[in-house]
């Protein structure tokens, strides 16, 4: 025994440099993605997709045929032509219906077939009755996300109301060249003509988070993965005997089995992809069963989740494999710290600065989270992101696959073990 007390070790300046630099880029970095991705989404909003939908069939006005959402559409088109936030889409409203129903619009605006011929109608002499409005509809889509779905019914709304006002300066100048006056009641809706509704253009079952159940199940599957890699590997480690396993008090300690790190890892990825299968069914228990969550394609909802965890797992493993001990924070940034806020699930894609919806393009979680909400929102429709989660866990496990064995075949074949061979002792020479 050395003699010294234990607690001299916090008089050494490497410990505490090497754990401040690690603590400290931890903290750095989880604040830049976490609070520098959701800091300011109307800046950052790029191209945001909303539907715009003229359904008016005009109506014939002084022996001419008028149509003002011809004029609604066309204004609201060229007063975004110079900026980029909102992508306005001019759809037929089927069209716009089958991309509300895949989570590809985040909202709409819908001009109604009657909207020339009620809006006209207000201008006219000797009408008696109370006049009636013409309506604008704003269709909100909590299920592509719910501030995505507030900022485009914020920029839609604003857009019909400025619409409206566009009407009635053409109304009021209409009404005024007429010899006969329209009621005075009409005469006070003739400046706004328009009135505006908000309507759910893709309804949700009530135990559906909001619109965030996907996003939060797709949560728990990456983080049982990315928890479970660190608890197989140890315990993998502690199986072959490299490693102690404390319980509680005890320390138990097994005969070291040489495994090379191929070896290792094919083993943990062999226990991941078979324990996936558990967990899977545990979360789908827990979730739908105890919790109540709103779910369909119950089958196809648990093989998904048995692969996403099995990808993310099997990812992680080969992190913590490759980088050894600084593995655990690699695997912590790459799964939580860069793939919660670039999911596209709480703050959309287009909101998000250039830098995190590159690192969307790749992070895990975003590719999981859209075949989830396709599962759970969206009948389980190829085009509403389940094609590309699966595309994209396939091409994740193929790439986890040649970076892990082939980093490891290499390091096994420079003789890196982890516990090198003993040397066998020289034979001490025989004097002639």
């Amino acid at each position: 025994m050395s003699g010294i007390h234990p607690f001299r070790v916090l008089r050494a300046k490497p410990l505490w440099i090497a754990n401040g630099v690690i603590t400290g880029v931890l903290a750095l970095l989880f604040a830049v993605f976490y609070v520098g991705a959701n800091i300011d989404p109307v800046d950052h909003m790029t191209k945001l997709p909303v539907g715009l939908v003229n359904a008016d069939k005009g109506a014939v006005v002084g022996g001419k045929q008028v149509s003002l959402g011809d004029r609604i559409t066309e204004s609201i088109k060229k007063s975004t032509a110079g900026g980029d936030k909102i992508d306005w889409k001019v759809l037929d409203e089927k069209e716009m219906r089958d991309e509300l129903g895949e989570g590809k619009l985040y909202g709409a605006l819908v001009v109604p077939a009657d909207f020339t011929a009620s809006a006209t109608a207000l201008t006219g002499a000797g009408t008696t009755g109370t006049p009636v409005r013409p309506t604008l509809t704003v269709l909100t889509n909590q299920s592509a996300g719910s501030v995505g779905s507030s900022l485009a019914r914020a920029a839609t709304t604003q857009a019909a109301e400025n619409a409206s006002l566009q009407v009635g300066r053409e109304l009021t100048a209409q009404s005024g060249t007429g010899q006969a006056k329209p009621p005075a009641a009409a005469r006070l809706l003739l400046a706004d003509p328009a009135a505006v509704t908000v309507k759910d253009g893709h309804p949700l079952d009530s135990h559906s988070g909001l619109g965030l159940t996907a996003f939060y199940y797709a949560l728990v599957l990456v983080v049982c993965g990315m928890l479970s890699a660190n608890v197989i590997s140890g315990q993998v480690d502690h199986a072959l005997g490299y490693t102690h396993n404390d319980m509680g008090p005890l320390r138990l300690h097994r005969p070291l089995i040489r495994a090379t790190r191929v070896q290792t890892l094919a083993i943990s990825s062999t226990l991941m992809a078979v324990l996936s299968l558990l967990m899977a069914t545990l979360v789908m228990v827990g979730a739908i069963g105890l919790m109540g969550m709103d779910a369909a394609h119950l089958p196809l909802l648990w093989l998904y989740s048995v692969c996403a965890i099995a990808v993310a797992g099997i990812g992680a493993l080969t992190l913590l494999a490759v980088f050894g001990t600084p593995g655990m924070l690699v695997v912590t940034l790459v799964f939580i710290g860069m793939a919660v806020p670039t999911a596209g699930a709480t703050t959309p894609l287009q909101a998000l600065p250039g830098f995190y919806r590159f690192l969307a393009e790749f992070e895990p979680l975003r590719q999981i989270t859209g075949g989830i909400r396709s599962i759970l929102y969206y009948d389980a429709q190829g085009d509403a992101g389940l094609t590309r989660g699966w595309v994209m866990m396939a091409a994740a496990l193929v790439t986890a696959a040649l970076f892990g064995f082939g980093v490891l075949g290499w390091y096994d074949r420079k003789g890196l073990h982890r516990i090198p061979a003993e040397k066998k002792p020289e034979k001490a020479a025989v004097p002639a």
